[in-house]
């Protein structure tokens, strides 16, 4: 992969606490089954995108990573749900990056009340470099890339 220089790691964390990257999310209808629960695929969508912005705020836009050829396909995933979300309610989806082994990246995840600390769902993911181009596992993460999942892991 080429060394791409709008991928920055010098850029700071946006919008922590504790270490966590805190995603605020609103239920909407579409989020929800008739009854006004959130629907339990409608998490994963939450928890992409936290993952997502994450990323974007440290300088690692994943558009660019899949231009880069890189892609981070999902490969486990673990989901517990606590309470169910409904209709109207505001919460934040909290992630982080926990570990990286090889070309594995571990994230942990919980969504929580803005106010009183109300668990709704806590999770693990782990994610797997890929090269698109070739559509395999890569053997090791890229240089520039790693450099900066390192340090988002080791500030953890």
């Amino acid at each position: 992969m080429p060394n791409d220089t709008s991928i920055v790691p010098g850029r700071t964390f946006q919008a922590v606490s504790e270490r966590w990257y805190d995603y605020p999310i609103v239920v909407y209808p579409h989020h929800t089954d008739y009854g006004g629960v959130v629907w339990h695929g409608q998490y994963l969508a939450w928890l992409e995108e936290a993952r997502v912005e994450y990323l974007d705020s440290l300088g690692v836009s994943f558009a660019e990573l899949v231009n880069l050829g890189c892609d981070l396909p999902v490969v486990d995933l673990s989901l517990r749900y606590h309470k169910a979300l409904k209709l109207g309610d505001c919460a934040l989806v909290k992630t982080r990056m926990s570990e990286i082994d090889g070309v594995r990246l571990h994230w942990d995840y919980k969504i929580e009340s803005q106010s009183d600390n109300l668990l709704y769902l806590s999770g693990k993911v782990t994610l797997v470099t890929v090269d698109r181009q070739r559509g395999k596992i890569m053997r090791q993460i890229p240089p520039n890339i790693k450099n900066i999942l390192l340090k988002l892991a080791s500030e953890q």
